[in-house]
């Protein structure tokens, strides 16, 4: 099966990702918000942590490897999964997530944080926490591939080399 062709679902996410990062990076300054409707805004924010903001005062060294050296982990293991992969659309979910992975490492090497610019909330209320395109693709991502995997499993022994008949 070729694979290349999904390949270009990564690079069109992280080319979507980052492009949408350097135009927030030149036109919102950092901290600033830019309302758009009464529940959605543009926001100006690096997450120096995780999910939430989770572990973003960690020391130094400690994020370097959570940050940098687990994520290119995780992107070696997701690599395997595409090169194992025999589903169309499981390699499309791979290549988003691959490419939403990649989106936010660049922003760990050149900034040591992540840029999040998409923020929605209830009017007057409580609001999720910001994101951008790269953690939206990671996230539906994953979420698919289990809905995926739950729903229409590979089969048993589908990646499991042929047998050898005996006499």
């Amino acid at each position: 099966m070729r694979r290349w062709p999904y390949l270009l679902i990564s690079l069109a996410v992280l080319a979507l990702d980052q492009a949408t990062k350097g135009w927030i990076l030149a036109t919102i300054p950092e901290g600033q918000d830019h309302p758009v409707t009464s529940w959605f805004m543009l926001t100006h924010w690096r997450n120096p942590g995780s999910l939430f903001g989770f572990l973003s005062n960690i020391p130094p060294k400690a994020a370097l490897a959570v940050f940098l050296v687990l994520p290119l982990a995780g992107m070696a293991f997701l690599a395997y999964l595409f090169v194992k992969s025999q589903r169309p659309v499981e390699l499309a979910l791979l290549a988003a997530v691959l490419g939403g992975a990649a989106g936010n490492l660049v922003d760990r090497l050149r900034f040591g944080a992540v840029v999040d610019f998409l923020y929605f909330h209830v009017p007057g209320g409580p609001g999720w926490p910001s994101f951008n395109v790269a953690d939206a693709c990671l996230s539906t991502g994953i979420v698919l591939l289990l809905v995926l995997t739950l729903i229409h499993p590979p089969p048993e022994g589908g990646h499991a080399p042929r047998s050898v008949l005996h006499r």
